[in-house]
Protein backbone atom coordinates (compact mmCIF):
# COMPACT_ATOMS: atom_id res chain seq x y z
CA UNK A 1 0.00 0.00 0.00
CA UNK A 2 2.04 2.53 -1.80
CA UNK A 3 1.62 6.48 -2.13
CA UNK A 4 1.46 5.35 -5.79
CA UNK A 5 -1.83 3.56 -5.43
CA UNK A 6 -3.23 6.47 -3.62
CA UNK A 7 -2.87 8.97 -6.70
CA UNK A 8 -5.12 9.59 -9.30
CA UNK A 9 -4.20 8.37 -12.68
CA UNK A 10 -1.79 10.72 -14.62
CA UNK A 11 0.56 11.59 -11.85
CA UNK A 12 4.28 10.82 -12.04
CA UNK A 13 6.28 10.18 -9.05
CA UNK A 14 10.05 11.25 -9.66
CA UNK A 15 13.02 12.89 -7.83
CA UNK A 16 14.87 16.48 -8.91
CA UNK A 17 17.45 14.60 -10.04
CA UNK A 18 16.13 12.65 -12.25
CA UNK A 19 13.96 15.24 -13.84
CA UNK A 20 17.26 17.03 -14.02
CA UNK A 21 19.04 14.18 -15.60
CA UNK A 22 16.34 13.33 -17.98
CA UNK A 23 16.00 17.16 -19.45
CA UNK A 24 19.81 17.13 -19.30
CA UNK A 25 20.27 14.35 -21.40
CA UNK A 26 18.11 15.34 -23.85
CA UNK A 27 19.81 18.50 -24.38
CA UNK A 28 23.00 17.54 -25.36
CA UNK A 29 25.07 19.74 -27.27
CA UNK A 30 28.19 18.54 -29.65
CA UNK A 31 31.48 21.07 -30.17
CA UNK A 32 32.77 20.05 -33.58
CA UNK A 33 36.84 18.79 -32.85
CA UNK A 34 37.55 16.72 -35.91
CA UNK A 35 41.27 16.56 -36.41
CA UNK A 36 41.23 13.49 -38.69
CA UNK A 37 39.33 10.79 -40.85
CA UNK A 38 36.85 10.03 -38.14
CA UNK A 39 35.83 13.45 -38.66
CA UNK A 40 34.22 12.49 -41.54
CA UNK A 41 31.99 9.70 -39.72
CA UNK A 42 30.94 12.12 -37.46
CA UNK A 43 30.09 14.57 -40.19
CA UNK A 44 28.31 11.41 -41.67
CA UNK A 45 26.51 10.48 -38.19
CA UNK A 46 25.06 13.85 -38.24
CA UNK A 47 23.73 13.57 -41.93
CA UNK A 48 20.11 12.30 -43.00
CA UNK A 49 20.95 8.95 -43.40
CA UNK A 50 22.44 8.41 -39.30
CA UNK A 51 19.56 11.62 -38.00
CA UNK A 52 21.78 12.98 -35.31
CA UNK A 53 18.55 15.39 -34.58
CA UNK A 54 16.65 12.85 -33.17
CA UNK A 55 18.50 12.78 -30.06
CA UNK A 56 17.98 16.61 -30.49
CA UNK A 57 21.81 16.77 -31.68
CA UNK A 58 21.28 18.38 -35.41
CA UNK A 59 23.68 21.26 -34.79
CA UNK A 60 27.43 21.05 -33.69
CA UNK A 61 28.27 23.91 -32.14
CA UNK A 62 31.23 25.84 -33.51
CA UNK A 63 31.45 28.07 -30.10
CA UNK A 64 32.86 25.87 -27.03
CA UNK A 65 30.11 28.42 -24.85
CA UNK A 66 27.57 26.83 -26.55
CA UNK A 67 28.34 22.95 -26.65
CA UNK A 68 28.95 20.87 -23.20
CA UNK A 69 30.23 17.46 -25.25
CA UNK A 70 33.09 17.28 -26.88
CA UNK A 71 33.19 14.44 -29.60
CA UNK A 72 37.66 14.38 -30.29
CA UNK A 73 37.67 12.59 -33.78
CA UNK A 74 41.23 11.51 -34.79
CA UNK A 75 44.67 11.98 -33.68
CA UNK A 76 45.50 14.88 -31.61
CA UNK A 77 49.03 16.02 -32.09
CA UNK A 78 51.39 18.02 -29.29
CA UNK A 79 50.71 20.99 -31.10
CA UNK A 80 47.18 20.45 -30.60
CA UNK A 81 46.64 19.29 -27.49
CA UNK A 82 46.87 22.81 -25.71
CA UNK A 83 43.92 24.34 -27.80
CA UNK A 84 42.17 20.86 -27.33
CA UNK A 85 42.28 21.64 -22.99
CA UNK A 86 41.29 25.36 -23.96
CA UNK A 87 38.52 24.36 -25.84
CA UNK A 88 36.84 21.56 -23.63
CA UNK A 89 38.22 25.10 -20.30
CA UNK A 90 35.95 27.26 -22.27
CA UNK A 91 32.87 25.08 -22.31
CA UNK A 92 30.36 25.35 -19.82
CA UNK A 93 29.38 22.98 -16.58
CA UNK A 94 28.98 20.32 -17.15
CA UNK A 95 30.39 18.42 -19.90
CA UNK A 96 31.38 15.72 -21.49
CA UNK A 97 34.03 14.11 -23.54
CA UNK A 98 33.67 10.83 -26.34
CA UNK A 99 36.69 10.41 -27.68
CA UNK A 100 35.95 8.80 -31.12
CA UNK A 101 38.92 6.59 -32.95
CA UNK A 102 41.84 4.45 -32.23
CA UNK A 103 43.56 7.33 -32.77
CA UNK A 104 42.41 9.77 -30.32
CA UNK A 105 42.00 6.69 -27.51
CA UNK A 106 45.17 5.60 -27.68
CA UNK A 107 47.67 6.75 -30.27
CA UNK A 108 46.29 4.33 -32.71
CA UNK A 109 49.20 3.10 -34.99
CA UNK A 110 51.13 6.31 -34.39
CA UNK A 111 53.36 5.15 -31.76
CA UNK A 112 55.98 9.09 -31.80
CA UNK A 113 56.73 11.88 -30.67
CA UNK A 114 54.04 14.53 -32.28
CA UNK A 115 51.10 12.09 -31.25
CA UNK A 116 49.40 12.03 -27.76
CA UNK A 117 49.28 8.75 -27.10
CA UNK A 118 45.79 8.70 -25.98
CA UNK A 119 43.47 11.91 -25.45
CA UNK A 120 42.79 11.28 -21.48
CA UNK A 121 46.05 12.51 -20.82
CA UNK A 122 44.92 16.28 -21.85
CA UNK A 123 40.69 16.51 -21.15
CA UNK A 124 38.87 13.74 -18.78
CA UNK A 125 36.86 11.13 -21.04
CA UNK A 126 33.82 9.97 -20.40
CA UNK A 127 32.96 7.62 -23.52
CA UNK A 128 35.87 5.53 -25.30
CA UNK A 129 34.93 4.41 -29.05
CA UNK A 130 37.51 2.16 -30.25
CA UNK A 131 37.80 1.72 -34.70
CA UNK A 132 39.49 3.13 -36.98
CA UNK A 133 37.79 4.87 -38.45
CA UNK A 134 34.55 4.04 -36.22
CA UNK A 135 31.12 3.54 -38.26
CA UNK A 136 28.42 6.02 -37.34
CA UNK A 137 26.41 3.64 -36.01
CA UNK A 138 28.94 3.56 -33.50
CA UNK A 139 29.24 7.22 -32.88
CA UNK A 140 25.53 6.98 -31.87
CA UNK A 141 25.59 4.02 -29.74
CA UNK A 142 28.36 5.79 -28.11
CA UNK A 143 25.94 8.75 -27.36
CA UNK A 144 23.18 6.67 -26.33
CA UNK A 145 25.53 5.14 -23.64
CA UNK A 146 26.50 8.84 -22.71
CA UNK A 147 22.93 9.41 -22.90
CA UNK A 148 22.47 6.77 -19.88
CA UNK A 149 25.65 8.10 -18.00
CA UNK A 150 24.39 11.86 -18.13
CA UNK A 151 20.74 10.52 -16.98
CA UNK A 152 22.37 8.52 -13.89
CA UNK A 153 24.63 11.46 -12.53
CA UNK A 154 24.53 13.22 -9.54
CA UNK A 155 23.90 16.60 -8.51
CA UNK A 156 25.15 19.81 -6.64
CA UNK A 157 28.36 19.34 -4.96
CA UNK A 158 28.93 15.67 -4.82
CA UNK A 159 28.90 15.65 -8.71
CA UNK A 160 31.85 18.83 -8.47
CA UNK A 161 33.98 16.69 -6.18
CA UNK A 162 33.64 13.44 -8.37
CA UNK A 163 34.34 15.32 -11.41
CA UNK A 164 37.48 17.02 -9.80
CA UNK A 165 38.90 13.75 -8.83
CA UNK A 166 38.27 11.71 -11.57
CA UNK A 167 39.95 14.59 -13.73
CA UNK A 168 43.31 14.69 -11.49
CA UNK A 169 43.09 11.32 -11.78
CA UNK A 170 43.02 10.93 -15.59
CA UNK A 171 45.95 13.69 -15.57
CA UNK A 172 48.10 11.54 -13.37
CA UNK A 173 47.91 8.00 -15.80
CA UNK A 174 50.77 6.15 -16.88
CA UNK A 175 51.29 7.26 -20.54
CA UNK A 176 50.50 4.69 -22.38
CA UNK A 177 54.51 4.39 -24.30
CA UNK A 178 55.47 3.53 -20.47
CA UNK A 179 53.26 0.97 -19.95
CA UNK A 180 54.43 -2.70 -20.21
CA UNK A 181 52.11 -5.56 -21.69
CA UNK A 182 52.25 -7.98 -23.99
CA UNK A 183 54.05 -6.31 -26.84
CA UNK A 184 56.51 -4.89 -24.94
Amino acid sequence: MGLEEKLPSGFILSTVEEAAGLARKSSVFPATFGLACCAFEMMTAGAGRYDLARFGMEVFRGSPRQADLMIVAGRVSQKMAPVLRQVYDQMPNPKWVISMGVCASSGGMFNNYAIVQGVDHVVPVDIYLPGCPPRPEMLMDAILKLHEKIRHEKLGVNREEAAREAEEAAMKALPTIEMKGLLR
